[in-house]
């Protein structure tokens, strides 16, 4: 099990992940608003990340659960990707 240091290195890396969040959005200068979603998108999934990882413990599971839940995310992307093709 991590322990309090590990815990609070990674509330840092939340609160410097969410600090650039703002970064982007009022940067008008240096990014656009796809740069700007673009970064949010990527932030968000790397905070997510590590909340999962981390908070919810699931960096100490076995790696078949974690496979099975990989395959099970990349199905519903795919179902998500067909529903949206079918639409049009």
């Amino acid at each position: 099990m991590a322990g309090l240091r590990t815990y609070a290195l990674i509330y840092v890396a939340l609160v410097v992940l969410a600090t650039g969040k703002f970064v982007f959005f009022e940067l008008d200068q240096i990014f656009t608003y796809q740069m700007a979603i673009a970064g949010t998108v990527v932030l968000a999934i790397i905070k997510s990340g590590l909340i999962a990882g981390y908070y919810q413990h699931l960096i100490e599971e076995p790696r078949s659960i974690t496979y099975l839940m990989a395959t099970a995310l990349f199905m519903v992307f795919l179902l998500t990707l067909a529903a949206g093709y079918s639409i049009q």
